[in-house]
């Protein structure tokens, strides 16, 4: 049974400890996870790919060997407080109806709901249909190079199902765009700023480009889950002093695509849109990361929906203009979805806050589905 007050006292409990990333520990809340998960008899691993960066995984066995595994997987870390909060970030205070705190709704409120399932099912000693797989993880907000990436790559976590809880309002994630990140470097010719046709001005190279960056228009096929492509500018740094003719400038670049576009079909098209304008340039890609789709019709998907509807009934398929970790699977060819208990526009603000009715309900709706199996 899902005990309502039990689950606000372990969300507070995490939402107290600081696991923002950057910097990146999550040594602290990892070991208050394997601590907890041990207090009901579930043993769980450790694993490290950097120090401190730290992820949890536990496996519960269903009593059939021929069981199917499901992965159900939140992630540890969050984002930096900042400034201007009116609650303070790290007390997990409630007040109508919410619970507050950095990291609440992304994804606390989630890893507390699925610590508190697998302790329900564990003191009901449950007879579970499929193998429930445990993974706890490190770095999602920056990347997860040190979390899910190496977990899947080595094995360690190896599911037929996945289950991210990493979302909002009981919505299933099941298509996200793609994420191409790149760092265009211009260069130019340095000389001093009262005689500027001495020299070759990277900056205003850099503007040239970034006006036809702006320009560019998307070949795509439309998704009704999903808006148009886009292209953000993130930063720009360049020259060294304000009476010198800047030889350098560095532009930063977001593209986020859609399913059926071709990350390397782009960088060509932005290469030679950059060649037009800059005569000695660099293009360096910082991370690539695919498009994701599953089909709607997939067994996991009907039977998340399913249940969810019983507690949630306008739980809704949705597009993730982001990227999740769901892409990740691909690879492994494991059907994944996200979804989660968190509430919509709350991630990465000041005064974050999840919905207390959300988490039993979906504390409820998790250990129904995780009880019928797939």
């Amino acid at each position: 049974m899902i005990h309502k007050k039990r689950l606000l006292a372990l969300t507070q409990k995490l939402v107290q400890i600081n696991s923002e990333n950057p910097p990146g520990n999550e040594a602290e809340i990892a070991a208050f996870v394997r601590g907890y998960l041990k207090s009901f008899g579930v043993s769980s691993k450790l694993y490290e790919f950097a120090q401190n960066r730290t992820n949890v995984v536990a496996l519960i066995k269903a009593h059939a060997s021929s069981a199917k595994t499901i992965l159900i997987s939140p992630h540890l870390d969050t984002v930096p407080v900042g400034l201007g909060w009116k609650f303070p970030p790290f007390a997990g205070r409630i007040k109508n109806g919410k619970i507050y705190g950095r990291g609440v709704t992304d994804c606390k409120c989630n890893l507390a709901v699925a610590m508190e399932v697998l302790q329900s099912l564990s003191e009901e000693k449950a007879l579970l249909n499929n193998t429930i797989l445990f993974a706890a993880t490190a770095d999602e907000e920056a990347g997860s190079n040190l979390g899910l990436i190496p977990l899947l790559k080595k094995n360690i976590i190896r599911a037929d199902y996945a289950l991210i809880l990493d979302a909002d309002e009981f919505d299933i994630v099941v298509v996200q765009k793609g994420l191409l990140h790149f760092k265009i470097s211009v260069f130019g010719k340095k000389a001093h700023g009262a005689y500027p046709w001495r020299g070759i001005n990277a900056i205003t190279i850099a503007n040239d480009i970034i006006q036809d960056l702006r320009k560019v228009t998307f070949r795509f096929t439309r998704h009704p889950l999903l808006h148009p492509p886009t292209l953000n500018i993130g930063t720009i740094h360049g020259g060294d002093k304000v009476n010198m003719v800047a030889d350098w400038c560095d532009i930063e670049v977001d593209v986020r695509y859609l399913p059926g576009m071709s990350a390397q079909k782009l960088l060509a098209v932005f290469k030679k849109l950059i060649a037009r304008r800059a005569k000695n340039f660099k293009l360096q890609i910082d991370g690539i990361q695919n498009p994701y789709e599953i089909d709607s019709q997939s067994p996991l998907v009907k039977a998340l929906l399913k249940t969810w509807h019983t507690y949630k009934p306008r739980a809704a398929l949705k597009g993730s203009e982001g990227a999740t970790v769901i892409t990740f699977f691909k690879e492994k060819n494991i059907p994944a979805v996200a979804t989660g208990f968190g509430s919509y526009g709350c991630a990465h603000a000041n005064d974050e806050y999840a919905r207390v009715d959300n988490l039993y309900l979906g504390a409820k709706a998790l250990e129904e589905f995780l009880r019928k199996g797939l």
